[in-house]
């Protein structure tokens, strides 16, 4: 294969992972937790955008129960957050390993 076609496809690659990248910007992941007691939504690019707790779990006697819930619900929207990203980049990401693997840089 042409090194200058291998170059030209990269960067167009390059140009399609940044416009995934913006898009990701823009969509929203949420967990909900504890039966939707406390939720977490998150960008596709892993920024935390809310937390929404139900006033209903909010115990004085028991914030280590609370505190747990957040936790757990940072925890699965920041999963939601990747996954949504590696979905979104795996065609892209999957194309350049075959470009540089055609030029003997597979990895």
């Amino acid at each position: 294969m042409n090194p200058n076609n291998i170059m030209k496809q990269v960067r167009q690659m390059q140009s399609k992972m940044m416009q995934v990248q913006e898009k990701l910007a823009s969509e929203t992941v949420e967990a909900q937790v504890g039966g939707g007691m406390v939720s977490a939504t998150f960008t596709g690019q892993g920024d935390i955008v809310s937390i929404k707790i139900d006033p209903e779990v909010i115990n004085p006697d028991d914030k280590e129960m609370l505190e747990d819930l957040i936790v757990s619900a940072v925890n699965e929207g920041l999963k939601k957050s990747r996954d949504l990203m590696t979905e979104r980049m795996g065609g892209i990401t999957g194309a350049l390993g075959g470009a540089l693997g055609s030029m003997g840089m597979g990895f």
